[in-house]
């Protein structure tokens, strides 16, 4: 433990450093692999859209003891047209779930519900969603998401620089996209939780990238004037001198919302809340990740085709590169002229 007491002061110095920019095409590689999975369980299975976007009916019947098998068996002969949903709910709720229904089938749903479990009919909560209303909550999420991205690309392209503007919207759509996949490779309803859950994933994957590329820019402000660093060499240092807070900071959310995934949903079966936390833990997760071993490297690679950061590379390279701070306290050490390296002069008598 000692050892990795002062880890966070060794990375901020330089003492200590993770070559992180450099290995650009390691990270590339484990992102590439889950793309690929995300994108393979789109194609595969698609997005499982819940019925505030694809419209239809919910019936949610309030009693204990039920069992998918019963609720299903009771609505089966009423000839529903689609796909018939039955979900438990906790210990006391069953939720069916039907595509678009006229309103006799409606009623014949519920008088089917009442007599089978012995039920009011005010135990079952009925919700009807037409179709063109779901469409356009498609519609309008889909064209909240694209303004959003734009709205932060300018910010940052005003506040910061154009290419750390497309680096952070490189990460953010590679966040979403890779827990996009990874909701429809686990197979939950997509629901306006699940869009709020992915606006908050954009929040913190900015958040996260901005306060790297904050250090970033203070740490490149003069380096192809000084000629001792390139601009990879001087974005590494300040992804080292950002990453133990990264860390620190993506845990302590972490653990709320993996409470509310594996606690709330999990064991409590508070199924209201699994499309939202689990799309924020994998966002959380995902988002750290690529503030640190995506979006710095990517900039850095952007920046190095510059003409001016290829000249520097080239000062730096014919000076030996940059000497490890280390090496320069030795090499003051050993060239020091002090009293001990000094003849020794004779005192007066």
């Amino acid at each position: 433990m000692a050892k990795f007491s002062g880890l966070g002061g060794r990375l901020y110095t330089g003492e200590t450093s993770f070559n992180i920019v450099e290995n650009r095409k390691r990270w590339y590689s484990v992102s590439a692999i889950f793309l690929l999975i995300s994108l393979g369980a789109l194609v595969v299975q698609g997005l499982h859209l819940g019925l505030e976007f694809k419209g239809g009916a919910s019936y949610t019947l309030n009693k204990a003891d039920v069992s998918v098998e019963q609720a299903r068996a009771s609505v089966k002969d009423i000839g529903i047209p689609g796909e018939v949903i039955v979900q438990k709910i906790g210990d006391s709720k069953v939720r069916i779930q039907t595509g678009a229904v006229t309103s006799a089938q409606s009623q014949a749903i519920e008088t089917a519900l009442t007599s089978t479990f012995d039920v009011s009919a005010e135990s079952i909560d009925t919700q009807l969603v037409g179709p063109s209303w779901g469409k356009e909550i498609t519609k309008k999420a889909v064209y909240g998401l694209i303004a959003f991205l734009l709205a932060v690309m300018l910010f940052l392209a005003m506040i910061f620089e154009p290419k750390m503007a497309i680096a952070a919207i490189v990460a953010v759509v590679h966040d979403v996209f890779i827990t996009v996949g990874i909701y429809a490779l686990v197979g939950f309803d997509v629901t306006p939780a699940t869009v709020i859950g992915f606006l908050t994933i954009l929040g913190y994957s900015l958040y996260d990238t901005v306060v790297v590329f904050d250090k970033v820019r203070e740490n490149t402000k003069s380096v192809a004037a000084n000629s001792k660093q390139t601009y990879s060499q001087a974005a590494n240092l300040a992804v080292n001198q950002t990453i133990v807070r990264s860390a620190n900071t993506s845990i302590i959310a972490l653990l709320p919302v993996g409470a509310i995934l594996f606690v709330g949903a999990g064991l409590l079966g508070a199924g209201t809340l699994k499309d939202l936390s689990l799309a924020l833990f994998i966002g959380l997760a995902v988002g750290t990740y690529s503030s640190i071993f995506i979006a710095p490297p990517f900039l850095a690679q952007l920046r190095e085709k510059e003409p001016a950061m290829q000249a520097l590379a080239k000062r730096v390279a014919a000076r030996g590169g940059v000497t490890p701070v280390a090496d320069v306290k030795v090499a003051s050490s050993s060239n020091s002229t002090g009293p001990r390296n000094q003849p020794k002069r004779k005192g007066r008598k």
